[in-house]
Parts: structure tokens; C-alpha cells; sequence
């Protein structure tokens, strides 16, 4: 791979941008602090945030209570036709918002690109609601009817990460509002402006102002949110500490909470995979948006004799080049907390294959965060680099004699997002399926991710709460369902219903 110096990686904004509250249809700023956000392209500040305060959220609740009142009474098949409105823009403005993901996650262009269209893909299974059975009704008895109908819960809460500023907000959006819900969406602070560009695009599909709304801010708001009387279902995709914290607020105020965790996902590499297709899917899996992922691959367990592999995963991954190839890392901080993991699991007798250490930055980006592609060898299971969510690119191999030992170190870890196995043995597919413990399989894909409407979730730590986020999964969460029973007529035979 030649390098271009030519390359143009991301269009950086021509003035400084706002990420401000959308309440009740208007964007204002917040009563808290405002401060500076930092593009991991560059490390300069490329516009400001202005936090909401806990005053904020009070009146952003109370304002979306009311729209949710007359929002509900909508058809849905009129709620849907807004939708499909926002469809259209999404479509029209993909370029811009995938530049806006790119400049504040440091993900490239391309991969911005890939989530707004990810993005879209559930707001078309949203839209389908409107021809599914939402309802349904069935004489149990003579004279006897039961029927559920399928009902909104009210003002709805989705937070958000960094690591991708449409998609993962579009995994809850679409399908809440669908069903009736006021949403307000609390994006991670780090990317402000891209929540605000589908603000924008939302009021201009059409929505009533205070059906979706944005609180910008941190912890404070999200504990706020968390806890909030007026507030009826929480979603939340970050970390597994703070996912486990969300919920248990949420729990002990008695709303319905959906919050995924991290991740430590296992590709599994059997001495039959495929070369062409291994190769391409680890690297892509550990390299994509920077390794900065949940479903990103972390450790790659080596099931005997796949040296020759192994040799070709590294030669690939060394051409890698950044900025054309892979994106940067979110801020200085993740980039310190990776090269301290690099170095402690050499100081621990693990071998680096490959040391993104010494990568070049983009010509022109230096002062950005930038880490290559890392391949660290014979770790053991129980090092950091092992067991540990390091959320950047670096593969740890950890080196088996069977898939029974591979599985065991799988179902031991504490998270249980995905798992991938490189085979072309059917029976070893279906064995690895059969008997790992992940919420997502991958068969010769380094990255699961179900399409709509299969839904998206994992298990143990990377999961808190029932169901999956998006798919029909989604439809439970920010709905419930009311059962009628009716009887009109008495019969002239009895049975126990009569």
C-alpha cells in the first residue's frame, strides 16, 4: 500500500461548531459549562459543548410528557410516514454526517458512511411496524374474547457512546418513536455535533416539537435521567461499569432499562480456515473504526498448528496504513492507556508481533491520536492484554490445543458480546455455535453483527436487562402490551371461563 499525500481524510468545519439542547423543538444552551471538543484528527478543539444542567432535564421531561400525550394518539401508520420522511434526508445528507461521525469519533470517513446507513437500515424495520401485528384478538371461549393491543410507555432515554454518533442512537430512535414514545437521546460528550445534526434533520421530517429531543452533558445528566420520575425506559450502550450503574438506577426507580456493556470478543482460528477469508476478516475485525468497537475483535485464539495464519493476519495488518486504512483513537487518553497495555504485556512475556507504537500519523495530523495496528503474541489468558477490554487495535493471540480448551476461555470471560470462528468444517461451525457462551456467532465473519430485524445484544457482563436493543427486541423494550378480555353475551353452555 503507497501512501498519498494527497490524501484528504476529513473535512474539518471551515468555523468553530455548538452542540447545544434541543427542547421542545428549540436548540438552546445549558445553565452548566460550556467547553471545548476535541477532534482526534487533529488534537485541536474543533467547536464547543454546552451541557445541560439538572434544571435542563427537569424541563426537557415535562416537555416531552406533553408532546408524548398527543404523539401517542398518531396513527401509526402517520408516525411512519415521518419516518420515512427522515429516511430520505438521512439518504440526502449521508456525506455530511459521515464527515461530521469521522472529524469527532476519529473513525474514517468511510466507516461514518457505514453507520448512518446501518443507521437506516432499522428506521426501514421501524417503518415496517406499521404492516406487522402489533395487536391481535382470539375468541378463548364461547362468548369470550382476548385481545392485546400494543401500547407506547411514555418518555423514553437513549445514552449513547462516542464510538458511533448515528448508528447507535439510530438503533433506539426509530423503533421508540414508531411505537408512540417521546425519545430524548444524551449522546457521549465527546461527539456533541453529530446528535445535533440528526436534530436537526428529525424537525425537519416533520416530528412534533418535544417528541425527540437532545440533552448534551455527562455524568450528571445521565444520573439525572437515570433517575428521573418522569422518565420511563432507559437505554444505554458504554461500558460495562457504567451500563451496570445505569440500570441500577433505572431498576430503583422502576423503569424498564436495556444497557449493553463491553466486550473481550474471541476469534476463534482452526488449522482448516480459509487463508483468504480469515486473513481478511481478523484484520478488518481488530483495524475497523480503530478497534474502538464491541464488536471488534480482541483475542485471537490460535487452535493448534495455524503458525502459516497467523504470519499472514501480521503481514496484512502491517500494511495497514492510518488515516487511509484505520481511523485515530478517541483522545490522548485512550492513546496512553493502549501503549501502557502494549508495554505491560511485554514486560510479562508476551511477544509483539507487530507495534503500532511506531506507526506514522497521516502527513499533516501529527498532533491527532494515532495508534497502528498491534499484534500481540503468547499471551497468556490471565494477562490484561488477555482478559481485558483494551477498546483499541491491538489482537492479543493466545495459543490452544483444542476447541474445547478455546470455548472454555470464552465462557470463563466475563463478557459475552460475540464470537467468531474461522473454519470451513461445517461440524466445527456447528459445534462452536452449540456450545459458546456469546449473545452474537460469526461463522467466517470477524464481525456479527445481526442485521434487522434479527436483534442486537450479548450476555453475562455485556448485557444488563432483558432482550436485545434493536429488531424485535427493540419493539419490547420501548413498549408493552394490554390485554382485553370482554365477554358481551351469556352462553347457553358453560365452561370454566363462563
Amino acid at each position: 500500500m503507497k501512501s498519498n499525500p494527497e490524501l484528504k481524510l476529513v473535512d474539518l468545519p471551515a468555523a468553530p461548531l455548538a452542540a447545544r439542547n434541543l427542547i421542545a423543538g428549540e436548540w438552546s444552551n445549558g445553565q452548566a459549562a460550556a467547553r471545548p471538543v476535541v477532534s482526534p484528527y487533529t488534537g485541536a478543539s474543533i467547536g464547543t459543548i454546552y451541557p445541560a444542567s439538572p434544571g435542563d432535564v427537569n424541563r426537557c421531561v415535562e416537555e416531552a410528557s406533553k408532546a408524548f400525550a398527543s404523539w401517542r394518539a398518531v396513527p401509526i401508520k402517520e408516525r411512519t410516514a415521518v419516518l420515512l420522511r427522515l429516511r430520505e434526508l438521512l439518504l440526502r445528507d449521508v456525506d455530511a454526517l459521515a464527515h461530521s461521525a469521522a472529524r469527532e469519533s476519529g473513525k474514517l470517513v468511510a466507516e461514518g458512511r457505514a453507520e448512518v446507513l446501518k443507521g437506516i437500515e432499522v428506521l426501514e424495520f421501524a417503518a415496517s411496524l406499521q404492516n406487522s401485528d402489533l395487536g391481535g384478538a382470539l375468541e378463548v371461549s364461547r362468548g369470550v374474547t382476548c385481545e392485546y393491543r400494543r401500547e407506547p410507555l411514555g418518555v423514553t432515554v437513549g445514552i449513547t457512546p462516542f464510538n458511533f454518533p448515528t448508528m447507535v442512537p439510530m438503533w433506539m430512535i426509530p423503533i421508540s418513536l414508531a411505537l408512540g414514545n417521546a425519545f430524548i437521546l444524551k449522546p457521549s460528550d465527546k461527539v456533541p455535533f453529530t446528535p445535533v445534526m440528526l436534530g436537526d434533520l428529525i424537525r425537519e421530517a416533520g416530528f412534533p416539537n418535544g417528541v425527540f429531543s437532545v440533552l448534551q452533558g455527562g455524568r450528571e445528566i445521565v444520573e439525572a435521567l437515570a433517575e428521573h420520575p418522569g422518565v420511563s425506559a432507559v437505554g444505554f450502550v458504554g461500558s460495562s461499569a457504567v451500563a451496570k450503574s445505569v440500570y441500577a438506577r433505572a431498576g430503583t426507580t422502576g423503569k424498564r432499562a436495556l444497557c449493553l456493556g463491553g466486550a473481550k470478543n474471541h476469534l476463534l482460528v482452526v488449522p482448516d480456515a480459509d487463508p483468504l477469508v480469515t486473513v481478511e476478516g481478523v484484520v478488518a475485525s481488530f483495524t475497523g473504526c480503530a478497534g474502538q468497537r464491541c464488536m471488534a475483535a480482541s483475542v485471537l485464539i490460535a487452535v493448534g498448528q495455524v503458525d502459516l495464519l497467523i504470519e499472514k493476519i501480521v503481514e496484512a495488518a502491517s500494511k495497514v496504513e492510518l488515516g487511509r486504512d484505520m481511523g485515530a483513537l478517541i483522545d490522548r487518553a485512550a492513546h496512553n492507556r493502549l501503549v501502557k497495555a502494549i508495554e505491560r504485556a511485554q514486560a510479562e512475556g508476551a511477544s509483539i508481533r507487530l507495534d503500532g507504537r511506531k506507526a506514522a500519523a497521516p502527513k499533516g495530523h501529527e498532533q491527532g491520536f494515532w495508534l497502528g495496528p498491534t499484534i500481540i503474541d503468547h499471551a497468556r489468558p490471565t494477562m490484561e492484554c488477555g482478559c481485558v477490554e483494551l477498546f483499541g487495535p491491538v489482537l492479543t493471540i493466545v495459543r490452544v490445543n483444542n476447541l474445547d480448551e478455546a470455548l472454555r476461555l470464552e465462557r470463563e470471560s466475563p463478557y459475552g458480546n460475540a464470537l467468531s470462528v474461522f473454519t470451513t468444517s461445517g461440524a466445527v461451525a456447528q459445534y462452536v455455535s452449540d456450545n459458546a457462551a456469546s449473545g452474537m456467532i460469526g461463522i467466517n465473519i470477524g464481525v456479527p453483527v445481526p442485521r434487522e430485524p434479527f436483534s442486537f445484544g450479548g450476555t453475562k457482563e455485556s448485557k444488563f436487562g432483558t432482550g436485545d436493543i434493536t429488531g424485535a427486541g427493540g419493539v419490547e423494550l420501548w413498549s408493552q402490551r394490554k390485554k382485553i378480555t370482554a365477554k358481551w353475551t351469556v352462553q347457553p353452555d358453560k365452561n370454566w371461563m363462563s
